[in-house]
Parts: structure tokens; sequence; C-alpha cells
């Protein structure tokens, strides 16, 4: 199944615009005004031998010592761009939770900003000339479905 397909299925809501390619934080931020919910980013990382999906609120660093912590292991760093097309079928500027629609073998874990809870998150429907609204619960009710797990932090 395709997003699209996925979504209906599971019956989440969601409001979306198209818009011209945007790869950054910053250019996402000149399109916010046209769509309700607050920005995000979405950073796909590794360690030794596991796949991660940080999604923060897009004004906020990543620490990448603290989210090691977290999961437990000595150090993240960012997946190649090869990685992230064999892992979620993603191109670099297109990052997004919504990309482990394509994750069969569920390699990722998704490790989501607890700053994020009760909003309306925007994120890239695995393009970025595109931008969706939808409510943290029904992402989380999205990952559950795909069956990925997740660590709120």
């Amino acid at each position: 199944m395709n997003l699209y397909d996925v979504l209906n299925k599971l019956n989440i809501s969601y409001d979306e615009i198209s818009h011209e390619k945007v790869m950054t934080v910053d250019e996402a931020k000149k399109i916010e005004n046209m769509i309700e919910g607050i920005g995000s980013k979405s950073l796909f990382l590794k360690d030794k031998k596991n796949y991660y999906l940080i999604i923060l609120e897009e004004n906020k660093r990543a620490d990448l010592k603290q989210l090691a912590s977290i999961i437990g292991c000595n150090k993240l760093s960012f997946a190649s761009s090869e990685r992230l097309k064999e892992v979620l079928d993603l191109e670099e500027g297109s990052v997004t939770p919504l990309g482990i629609t394509n994750d069969f073998d569920n390699k990722v874990t998704l490790l989501i900003d607890k700053d994020l809870t009760n909003n309306k998150i925007l994120f890239h429907p695995n393009t970025n000339t595109k931008t969706m609204s939808i409510s943290y619960d029904d992402l989380i009710k999205f990952i559950e479905y795909e069956k990925h797990k997740y660590i709120i932090f």
C-alpha cells in the first residue's frame, strides 16, 4: 500500500499543500503560513548496526550524545543518502516519519520529541514538494500500524 492508502485505511485526516521543492528547515518555514501545524525536522541516523529517525520541533538542535544515551549506544552519526534511499526509499530533503511505510524490514526506530505531543505537525509526505499536517495522535497510530518501535524523549 502507498502512504495515502495507509492513511485512508486508518481514517487519518490530514491537510496537504503542494509547493516548490524545499530542502531545509529555513526553506520550509516560508510555506508554514499556508498550512496549520508546527514545523518539524526529521533526521536519519545510525549507530553500528541500527537506524533511527529523529523527529524534532523545527527550531531544536539534535544532541546526538543525549540521543545515543537514550537508546543505549556509544555513538550516533548521520546515515548516508544511499542508506536513506535503501532503507526508507527517500531522497535527501524528503526525510519524514511517513517514510517508514517503505521500511518493510522494520529497520528504523523512531525517536520523537515530546514537545510535539498534542499538536498538529507538518511533514513531507515522502516528497519535498508537498507538506502534510497530521495530528500527533495520528502519527503514533500510523507508526504503530507500521509496527515500528518508537521512543518519546
